[in-house]
Protein backbone atom coordinates (compact mmCIF):
# COMPACT_ATOMS: atom_id res chain seq x y z
CA UNK A 1 0.00 0.00 0.00
CA UNK A 2 1.21 3.73 -1.07
CA UNK A 3 2.04 5.88 1.59
CA UNK A 4 0.31 9.06 1.74
CA UNK A 5 2.84 11.64 1.89
CA UNK A 6 3.74 13.60 4.41
CA UNK A 7 5.53 16.81 6.02
CA UNK A 8 7.18 17.74 9.24
CA UNK A 9 5.56 19.53 11.64
CA UNK A 10 8.14 22.02 11.95
CA UNK A 11 6.33 23.37 8.85
CA UNK A 12 3.41 23.66 9.83
CA UNK A 13 4.62 25.76 12.67
CA UNK A 14 6.49 28.27 10.64
CA UNK A 15 3.08 28.72 8.92
CA UNK A 16 1.41 29.33 12.09
CA UNK A 17 3.98 31.50 13.54
CA UNK A 18 4.17 33.83 10.05
CA UNK A 19 0.47 34.05 10.54
CA UNK A 20 0.66 35.03 13.91
CA UNK A 21 3.07 38.23 13.62
CA UNK A 22 0.30 39.31 10.37
CA UNK A 23 -1.87 39.39 13.28
CA UNK A 24 -4.06 36.25 12.30
CA UNK A 25 -4.97 33.60 14.74
CA UNK A 26 -2.75 30.66 13.24
CA UNK A 27 -4.24 28.35 15.84
CA UNK A 28 -7.57 28.79 14.31
CA UNK A 29 -6.45 28.44 11.13
CA UNK A 30 -4.72 24.93 12.31
CA UNK A 31 -7.92 23.61 13.45
CA UNK A 32 -9.96 24.10 10.84
CA UNK A 33 -7.26 22.70 8.58
CA UNK A 34 -8.33 19.59 10.46
CA UNK A 35 -4.61 19.44 12.10
CA UNK A 36 -3.71 18.44 15.78
CA UNK A 37 -1.68 21.85 17.25
CA UNK A 38 -0.17 19.32 19.82
CA UNK A 39 1.74 17.62 17.13
CA UNK A 40 3.77 21.34 17.22
CA UNK A 41 5.55 20.59 20.47
CA UNK A 42 7.10 17.30 18.41
CA UNK A 43 10.24 17.86 16.00
CA UNK A 44 9.67 14.23 15.25
CA UNK A 45 5.61 14.56 14.10
CA UNK A 46 4.66 14.92 10.81
CA UNK A 47 1.30 16.28 9.40
CA UNK A 48 -0.21 14.35 6.31
CA UNK A 49 -0.02 16.69 3.01
CA UNK A 50 -3.33 17.03 2.39
CA UNK A 51 -3.91 18.57 5.95
CA UNK A 52 -0.69 21.15 5.30
CA UNK A 53 -1.58 22.04 1.81
CA UNK A 54 -5.68 22.88 3.58
CA UNK A 55 -3.69 24.99 5.94
CA UNK A 56 -1.69 26.79 3.14
CA UNK A 57 -5.14 27.87 1.06
CA UNK A 58 -6.74 29.12 4.28
CA UNK A 59 -3.51 31.15 5.27
CA UNK A 60 -3.88 32.55 1.55
CA UNK A 61 -7.55 33.15 1.95
CA UNK A 62 -6.61 34.50 5.41
CA UNK A 63 -4.06 36.91 4.46
CA UNK A 64 -4.56 37.98 0.34
CA UNK A 65 -1.03 37.92 0.74
CA UNK A 66 0.38 35.86 -2.61
CA UNK A 67 3.92 35.95 -1.55
CA UNK A 68 3.33 34.13 2.02
CA UNK A 69 5.26 31.08 0.83
CA UNK A 70 8.67 33.00 0.69
CA UNK A 71 7.66 34.70 4.13
CA UNK A 72 7.40 31.68 5.79
CA UNK A 73 10.52 30.69 4.63
CA UNK A 74 12.06 33.27 6.91
CA UNK A 75 10.81 31.93 9.72
CA UNK A 76 12.86 28.88 8.86
CA UNK A 77 15.74 28.61 11.72
CA UNK A 78 18.64 26.45 12.68
CA UNK A 79 16.66 23.39 14.27
CA UNK A 80 13.21 23.88 11.96
CA UNK A 81 14.94 20.68 10.52
CA UNK A 82 17.01 19.46 13.35
CA UNK A 83 19.98 16.88 12.52
CA UNK A 84 19.07 17.99 8.86
CA UNK A 85 19.30 21.69 9.38
CA UNK A 86 22.72 20.88 11.52
CA UNK A 87 24.02 18.97 8.83
CA UNK A 88 23.73 21.59 5.96
CA UNK A 89 25.55 24.27 8.11
CA UNK A 90 28.34 22.10 8.88
CA UNK A 91 29.05 20.87 5.26
CA UNK A 92 31.88 21.86 3.41
CA UNK A 93 30.38 23.35 0.48
CA UNK A 94 27.36 24.59 -0.73
CA UNK A 95 26.97 21.98 -3.24
CA UNK A 96 27.66 19.49 -0.46
CA UNK A 97 24.67 21.10 1.61
CA UNK A 98 22.40 20.89 -1.24
CA UNK A 99 23.94 17.19 -2.24
CA UNK A 100 22.41 16.45 1.31
CA UNK A 101 18.86 17.85 0.55
CA UNK A 102 18.58 15.77 -2.13
CA UNK A 103 19.85 12.85 -0.53
CA UNK A 104 17.94 13.53 2.80
CA UNK A 105 14.10 15.78 1.53
CA UNK A 106 11.85 13.04 2.57
CA UNK A 107 12.82 14.22 5.83
CA UNK A 108 11.15 17.19 5.17
CA UNK A 109 8.43 15.94 3.54
CA UNK A 110 8.31 12.61 0.69
CA UNK A 111 5.79 14.83 -1.47
CA UNK A 112 8.44 16.14 -3.61
CA UNK A 113 11.55 14.41 -5.69
CA UNK A 114 14.95 16.86 -5.73
CA UNK A 115 17.64 16.08 -7.98
CA UNK A 116 21.18 18.08 -8.32
CA UNK A 117 23.21 17.63 -11.13
CA UNK A 118 25.73 20.12 -13.05
CA UNK A 119 25.29 21.43 -15.68
CA UNK A 120 28.78 23.08 -17.29
CA UNK A 121 29.69 25.90 -15.11
CA UNK A 122 25.93 25.74 -13.30
CA UNK A 123 24.60 23.36 -10.96
CA UNK A 124 20.67 22.68 -11.07
CA UNK A 125 18.88 21.90 -8.25
CA UNK A 126 15.17 20.48 -9.40
CA UNK A 127 12.07 20.19 -7.57
CA UNK A 128 9.51 17.42 -9.09
CA UNK A 129 6.03 16.72 -8.11
CA UNK A 130 5.80 12.63 -8.51
CA UNK A 131 3.04 11.84 -11.69
CA UNK A 132 1.29 9.90 -9.12
CA UNK A 133 1.67 12.14 -6.23
CA UNK A 134 -0.33 14.80 -4.19
CA UNK A 135 -0.24 18.10 -5.64
CA UNK A 136 1.41 20.27 -2.92
CA UNK A 137 0.36 23.74 -2.76
CA UNK A 138 2.31 26.32 -4.62
CA UNK A 139 2.89 28.37 -1.72
CA UNK A 140 4.75 25.25 0.06
CA UNK A 141 7.15 25.39 -3.36
CA UNK A 142 7.52 28.71 -2.92
CA UNK A 143 8.93 28.73 0.66
CA UNK A 144 11.72 25.53 -0.42
CA UNK A 145 12.94 28.18 -2.60
CA UNK A 146 12.88 30.78 -0.67
CA UNK A 147 14.32 28.65 1.92
CA UNK A 148 17.31 27.83 -0.53
CA UNK A 149 18.04 31.06 -1.63
CA UNK A 150 18.32 32.09 2.34
CA UNK A 151 20.83 29.28 2.92
CA UNK A 152 22.96 30.53 0.11
CA UNK A 153 23.10 34.17 1.42
CA UNK A 154 23.20 33.13 4.80
CA UNK A 155 26.51 31.61 3.84
CA UNK A 156 27.45 33.44 0.78
CA UNK A 157 26.34 36.86 1.68
CA UNK A 158 23.21 38.64 1.18
CA UNK A 159 23.96 40.27 -2.28
CA UNK A 160 24.14 36.64 -3.73
CA UNK A 161 21.24 35.15 -5.76
CA UNK A 162 20.75 32.83 -8.48
CA UNK A 163 21.66 32.60 -12.04
CA UNK A 164 17.33 32.08 -12.85
CA UNK A 165 14.64 30.43 -10.95
CA UNK A 166 11.76 28.61 -12.51
CA UNK A 167 8.30 28.06 -10.71
CA UNK A 168 6.24 25.52 -11.52
CA UNK A 169 3.12 27.99 -10.12
CA UNK A 170 1.26 30.30 -12.25
CA UNK A 171 2.11 33.84 -12.06
CA UNK A 172 0.49 35.72 -9.60
CA UNK A 173 -1.48 39.28 -9.84
CA UNK A 174 0.85 40.79 -7.21
CA UNK A 175 4.28 39.43 -8.78
CA UNK A 176 6.77 42.40 -7.53
CA UNK A 177 7.65 40.75 -4.27
CA UNK A 178 9.20 37.36 -6.16
CA UNK A 179 11.27 39.41 -7.76
CA UNK A 180 12.23 41.89 -4.59
CA UNK A 181 12.70 38.53 -2.19
CA UNK A 182 14.18 36.49 -4.65
CA UNK A 183 16.28 38.92 -6.54
CA UNK A 184 16.96 36.76 -9.53
CA UNK A 185 15.13 36.26 -13.24
CA UNK A 186 11.99 34.17 -12.98
CA UNK A 187 10.17 32.38 -15.11
CA UNK A 188 6.63 31.13 -13.98
CA UNK A 189 4.56 28.19 -15.30
CA UNK A 190 7.80 26.12 -15.49
CA UNK A 191 7.50 22.46 -15.79
CA UNK A 192 8.88 21.78 -12.77
CA UNK A 193 10.82 24.04 -9.97
CA UNK A 194 14.21 24.58 -10.46
CA UNK A 195 17.08 26.69 -9.33
CA UNK A 196 20.00 27.54 -11.27
CA UNK A 197 23.49 28.20 -9.69
CA UNK A 198 27.04 29.40 -10.70
CA UNK A 199 29.29 26.33 -9.90
CA UNK A 200 31.72 28.27 -8.46
CA UNK A 201 30.05 29.84 -5.65
CA UNK A 202 28.55 26.73 -4.88
CA UNK A 203 32.17 24.99 -4.63
CA UNK A 204 33.55 27.80 -2.12
CA UNK A 205 34.55 26.19 1.27
CA UNK A 206 32.34 27.41 3.47
CA UNK A 207 33.69 29.03 7.23
CA UNK A 208 31.25 26.93 8.88
CA UNK A 209 32.98 23.64 7.67
CA UNK A 210 33.02 21.41 9.88
CA UNK A 211 33.02 17.65 8.31
CA UNK A 212 32.68 15.58 11.68
CA UNK A 213 29.52 17.76 12.84
CA UNK A 214 27.62 16.72 9.65
CA UNK A 215 28.76 13.36 9.64
CA UNK A 216 27.15 12.54 13.42
CA UNK A 217 24.18 14.51 11.99
CA UNK A 218 23.64 12.69 8.94
CA UNK A 219 23.71 9.78 11.33
CA UNK A 220 20.54 11.33 13.01
CA UNK A 221 18.93 12.04 9.70
CA UNK A 222 19.18 8.19 8.87
CA UNK A 223 18.22 6.70 12.21
CA UNK A 224 15.10 9.35 11.72
CA UNK A 225 14.84 7.84 8.24
CA UNK A 226 14.61 4.25 9.18
CA UNK A 227 11.90 4.75 11.68
CA UNK A 228 9.72 7.07 9.18
CA UNK A 229 10.42 4.23 6.61
CA UNK A 230 9.45 1.13 9.46
CA UNK A 231 6.84 -0.14 7.53
CA UNK A 232 8.89 -0.16 3.78
CA UNK A 233 10.95 -3.81 4.04
CA UNK A 234 13.34 -2.78 1.41
CA UNK A 235 14.52 1.10 3.25
CA UNK A 236 14.45 -1.86 6.63
CA UNK A 237 16.48 -4.37 4.89
CA UNK A 238 18.99 -1.11 3.68
CA UNK A 239 19.27 0.29 7.44
CA UNK A 240 20.17 -2.86 8.44
CA UNK A 241 22.91 -3.82 6.09
CA UNK A 242 23.98 -0.01 6.83
CA UNK A 243 24.89 -0.69 10.47
CA UNK A 244 25.99 -3.99 10.01
CA UNK A 245 28.15 -4.36 6.97
CA UNK A 246 31.38 -3.25 8.43
CA UNK A 247 31.02 -6.59 10.19
CA UNK A 248 30.88 -8.91 7.20
CA UNK A 249 27.63 -9.46 5.35
CA UNK A 250 24.91 -10.57 7.44
CA UNK A 251 22.97 -13.32 5.94
CA UNK A 252 19.07 -13.22 4.92
CA UNK A 253 18.34 -15.46 7.85
CA UNK A 254 20.52 -12.76 10.78
CA UNK A 255 18.65 -9.73 8.77
CA UNK A 256 15.11 -11.20 8.73
CA UNK A 257 15.83 -12.12 12.82
CA UNK A 258 16.58 -8.28 13.69
CA UNK A 259 13.36 -6.85 11.78
CA UNK A 260 10.94 -9.81 13.84
CA UNK A 261 10.80 -12.22 10.33
CA UNK A 262 11.60 -15.20 9.34
CA UNK A 263 13.80 -15.92 6.60
CA UNK A 264 11.34 -17.20 4.41
CA UNK A 265 8.69 -14.38 5.40
CA UNK A 266 11.10 -11.86 4.64
CA UNK A 267 11.74 -13.41 1.61
CA UNK A 268 8.28 -13.20 0.39
CA UNK A 269 7.87 -9.60 1.02
CA UNK A 270 11.31 -8.58 -0.61
CA UNK A 271 9.61 -10.66 -3.33
CA UNK A 272 6.38 -8.35 -3.72
CA UNK A 273 9.17 -5.24 -4.13
CA UNK A 274 10.28 -7.22 -7.07
CA UNK A 275 13.45 -7.83 -5.38
CA UNK A 276 15.31 -10.58 -3.77
CA UNK A 277 18.18 -10.30 -0.35
CA UNK A 278 20.87 -11.01 -2.85
CA UNK A 279 20.13 -7.53 -4.93
CA UNK A 280 19.54 -5.42 -2.09
CA UNK A 281 22.44 -6.18 -0.27
CA UNK A 282 24.17 -5.52 -3.70
CA UNK A 283 22.18 -2.31 -4.54
CA UNK A 284 22.89 -1.23 -1.16
CA UNK A 285 26.93 -1.49 -1.26
CA UNK A 286 26.81 -0.04 -4.40
CA UNK A 287 24.98 3.23 -3.45
CA UNK A 288 26.84 3.37 -0.33
CA UNK A 289 30.23 2.83 -1.88
CA UNK A 290 29.47 5.74 -4.04
CA UNK A 291 28.50 8.04 -1.02
CA UNK A 292 32.13 7.27 0.34
CA UNK A 293 34.79 7.61 -2.32
CA UNK A 294 32.69 10.48 -3.26
CA UNK A 295 33.39 12.55 -0.07
CA UNK A 296 37.53 11.96 0.02
CA UNK A 297 37.42 11.35 3.29
CA UNK A 298 37.45 7.47 3.36
CA UNK A 299 40.38 5.72 1.88
CA UNK A 300 39.37 2.32 -0.40
CA UNK A 301 41.00 0.02 2.09
CA UNK A 302 37.99 1.64 4.61
CA UNK A 303 35.37 1.35 2.35
CA UNK A 304 36.31 -1.74 1.35
CA UNK A 305 35.69 -2.97 5.20
CA UNK A 306 32.82 -0.66 5.71
CA UNK A 307 30.66 -2.29 3.09
CA UNK A 308 32.01 -5.90 4.38
CA UNK A 309 33.86 -7.37 1.63
CA UNK A 310 36.86 -9.43 2.60
CA UNK A 311 39.74 -7.99 0.43
CA UNK A 312 40.20 -4.73 -1.89
CA UNK A 313 40.42 -6.98 -4.81
CA UNK A 314 36.84 -8.34 -4.04
CA UNK A 315 35.17 -4.50 -3.98
CA UNK A 316 37.52 -3.72 -6.86
CA UNK A 317 35.48 -6.49 -8.69
CA UNK A 318 32.39 -5.39 -7.76
CA UNK A 319 32.44 -1.84 -8.15
CA UNK A 320 34.03 -2.25 -11.65
CA UNK A 321 30.74 -4.30 -12.91
CA UNK A 322 28.90 -1.35 -11.09
CA UNK A 323 30.60 1.58 -13.06
CA UNK A 324 32.99 -0.08 -15.05
CA UNK A 325 35.82 1.61 -13.61
CA UNK A 326 38.20 0.78 -10.41
CA UNK A 327 37.23 3.10 -7.52
CA UNK A 328 40.63 5.08 -7.41
CA UNK A 329 40.05 5.57 -10.68
CA UNK A 330 35.83 6.82 -10.45
CA UNK A 331 37.52 8.96 -7.40
CA UNK A 332 39.87 10.05 -10.11
CA UNK A 333 37.63 10.54 -12.70
CA UNK A 334 35.25 12.88 -10.82
CA UNK A 335 37.80 15.02 -8.86
CA UNK A 336 39.22 16.02 -12.47
CA UNK A 337 35.77 16.56 -13.95
CA UNK A 338 34.16 17.90 -11.02
CA UNK A 339 31.01 15.56 -11.21
CA UNK A 340 28.36 15.52 -8.92
CA UNK A 341 27.29 12.29 -7.91
CA UNK A 342 23.11 12.24 -8.08
CA UNK A 343 22.60 8.76 -6.85
CA UNK A 344 20.12 9.09 -4.14
CA UNK A 345 21.97 6.94 -1.78
CA UNK A 346 20.87 5.46 1.72
CA UNK A 347 24.01 7.03 3.59
CA UNK A 348 26.86 9.41 3.23
CA UNK A 349 29.87 9.69 4.70
CA UNK A 350 28.32 9.38 8.11
CA UNK A 351 29.87 6.52 10.26
CA UNK A 352 27.30 3.50 9.95
CA UNK A 353 24.60 3.27 12.00
CA UNK A 354 26.17 0.99 15.31
CA UNK A 355 29.54 2.03 14.09
CA UNK A 356 32.15 2.97 16.67
CA UNK A 357 31.09 7.42 17.95
CA UNK A 358 27.81 6.78 16.03
CA UNK A 359 24.76 7.37 18.32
Amino acid sequence: MQRSASSLSSWALAIRRTLDDAGHDGLALMHRAGMDPAALSDPDARYPLAQTTRLWRLAVTETGDPCIGLRVASRIGQTTFHALSYALMASSTLRESFERLTRYCRMVTDAVDMDFTRDGNCYRLRIRVPEDGEQPAFEALDAFVAAYVRMCRSALGRHYSPLRIELQRPEPAEADCFRRILRAPLCFSAPMTELVFDAASLEQRLETANPELARHNDAVVLHYLARFDREDTVARVRATLVEHLPRGEPSQGFVADRLGLSARSLQRRLATFGVTYKTVVDEARRELALSYLSRNLTSVTEVTYLLGFSDTSSFARAFRRWTGATPTQWRRSRAAHGVTATTRVIATDAQPLGAAGSP
